[in-house]
């Protein structure tokens, strides 16, 4: 089965036309101009080693070339692609990151958010044949990675994170529990963690009651807080200064642990600090190497035939051969018709 994957740059095929008009006009304007001279049949005379068969030979060459870039540009593929379930043992862990603005705090190196997707990159790691979800949330919490396997994609979605994908601010710990109670599988062999990194402040909900509502139903609720007890201004977006209060007074943000160990005792499972130390990554770390695993199943899938590749290799030889063509006369050439 034929497909392009990137069918958008075949839009680029319009400029075909727009590019054989003003080869054509460009003709007709130097036919004119030479007959302005005089007898073009005596012109010709007077120029012995000019080809203009060799021009327009040039021409549709370097459109040919033109053309197969953007068939290789669209990546055309064969095959229909096809998938294969795969059984694995492993475990189900939902990440639940915190992306409200008081993230962006400096008390821990180079911020709160920063942080913490330097330790769950670090964290996927070590995840082998596991399921990894993730969700974020502010005042709001939303479901970005359903449960999967392919941690690559994980990665690079967590890469990409700022407070700017949820615009209603505060810190739901609450709803974001219960998004992740909703997003883990019903089996009751296999273990599963829900991962919340927090800096606990202004909680807007009952996390205590989603973690107890998680353990209830066998899942264990870690909570990695992130931040100092001292606090740290926040930064205000675009600008040198700080966020400031009604008041016109510094918003300072302060790791709320009171809150952070609550919810983790809720959720039977562990409360650590994640510093500017790797202490937070191996607790957690211990923690899910504690849980059962279970034989789950995953679907794997089979790519199609990448064919851009050819099409790249004979634009190439086309641009050569463009590049080899001379302005010159050549009997052979010239006893084709090319307009």
């Amino acid at each position: 089965m034929f497909h392009f994957a990137q069918p958008n740059y075949l839009f680029l095929l319009l400029l075909i036309p727009l590019f054989l008009g003003l080869f054509y006009y460009s003709n007709i304007v130097r036919k004119k101009n030479i007959a302005k001279l005089g007898d073009p049949e005596m012109i010709k005379v007077l120029m012995p080693n000019v080809s203009f068969t060799r021009q327009r030979i040039k021409f549709y060459v370097a459109l040919g070339a033109l053309v197969l870039i953007i068939f290789s540009l669209s990546r055309p593929q064969f095959g229909a692609g096809s998938s294969e379930t795969v059984k694995r043992r492993g475990i189900e862990v939902m990440i639940a990151l915190d992306v409200s603005n008081s993230m962006l705090a400096r008390d821990v190196a180079p911020n709160r958010l920063e942080r913490a997707k330097q330790l769950l990159s670090k964290l996927s790691e070590n995840l082998s044949n596991d399921k990894v979800g993730v969700i974020v949330f502010a005042g709001d919490a939303q479901m970005q990675i359903p449960l999967t396997a392919d941690y690559v994609s994980a990665k690079m979605f967590l890469s990409s994170i700022t407070p700017n994908i949820i615009s209603r601010q505060g810190t739901a710990i609450g709803s974001a529990i219960d998004l992740g109670i909703k997003g883990l599988t019903t089996s009751s062999k296999t273990g599963k963690t829900i991962i919340v990194i927090t800096d606990a402040e202004n909680h807007e909900d009952n996390a205590v009651d989603a973690a107890k509502l998680a353990a209830e139903k066998g899942i264990v609720v870690n909570v990695v807080g992130v931040g100092s007890i001292e606090g740290s201004p926040i930064p205000a977006e675009g600008t040198m200064s700080y966020k400031k209060d009604l008041n016109g007074d510094v918003v300072v943000s302060k790791l709320n642990e009171q809150m952070g160990r609550e919810v983790a005792a809720a959720g039977k499972g562990l409360y650590v600090r994640a510093d500017n130390s790797n202490n937070a990554l191996r607790a957690v770390s211990a923690s899910l190497d504690k849980l059962s695993t279970a034989p789950m199943e995953s679907k794997i899938y089979s790519s199609r035939d990448e064919q851009f590749g050819i099409l790249a290799w004979l634009a190439f030889f086309l641009l050569v051969i463009d590049i080899l063509i001379l302005g010159r006369q050549n009997k052979w050439v010239n006893r084709f018709k090319w307009f």
